[in-house]
């Protein structure tokens, strides 16, 4: 059977997760597609943004004109900072992180299993990153942990397996996943789809994944708000 569907480009996955945020949360946006969320946030909604190089309050990518060279978030880009934002020392911003004052880490991932660990900093011994940073602290540290990434890799192997062979960045912490083709829960039963790309089968969907699926009405209980 073949589907005809459109993945999400990374502007819609972002603006996809955006919606999900409650009013009032304290969130903290890892590199890449992750920081993307910050564009996307609804105007009439309060969601304060945490960068763990030490600034709250972040707002959405400056214009050419608004740029400030020396205002940049943990991957180093140039960002905004809200009305009532602030710089915090870098000891600060991490322990707001490890006394789980945050309620979402968004984070990238290489792979996230079906049990919830995730694999984002590494893909073998001989090829990583040159540090975690602060991902292993986020991961634990953070209420709720939901990851945004490509639902295969460039050759179409699947990014939700089973379980992870890439090493771990922490065990059984990620609630839900953003992907290009769908919104999926972490639940005691496994993988539960919450919402699919428009004209994608549940059966394409299985097939692009290692790890068995659940529609969300078969899983039990909430998991994504904590």
């Amino acid at each position: 059977m073949s589907d005809s569907f459109t993945p999400l480009s990374r502007k819609d996955m972002a603006r996809r997760l955006a919606q999900d945020i409650p009013e009032g949360w304290y969130v903290n946006l890892g590199i890449g597609i992750p920081t993307m969320v910050a564009d996307h946030i609804p105007a009439d909604r309060e969601v304060v943004i945490h960068s763990e190089n030490g600034l709250l309050g972040m707002g959405p990518a400056p214009t050419p004109d608004d740029a400030d060279p020396w205002l940049i978030n943990a991957g180093k880009q140039q960002v905004t900072l809200l009305r009532g934002g602030a710089y915090v020392h870098h000891a600060d911003s991490f322990a707001m992180i490890r006394g789980r004052h945050l309620d979402l880490c968004v984070l990238g991932a290489f792979e996230v299993a079906e049990n919830g660990d995730i694999a984002n900093w590494a893909t073998s011994a001989n090829d990583t990153a040159p540090a975690v940073g602060g991902a292993m602290d986020l991961a634990v540290g953070a209420k709720n942990l939901w990851v945004i990434m490509e639902h295969t890799t460039k050759d179409g192997s699947p990014r939700l397996v089973k379980r992870c062979t890439y090493p771990l960045t922490a065990m059984a912490a990620v609630r839900r996943i953003y992907t290009n083709l769908a919104v999926i829960d972490v639940t005691p039963q496994g993988f539960g789809v919450v919402e699919m790309a428009p004209g994608l089968s549940f059966e394409a969907l299985q097939a692009r994944t290692d790890a068995r699926l659940l529609p969300a009405e078969n899983t039990r209980g909430e998991t994504h708000h904590g």
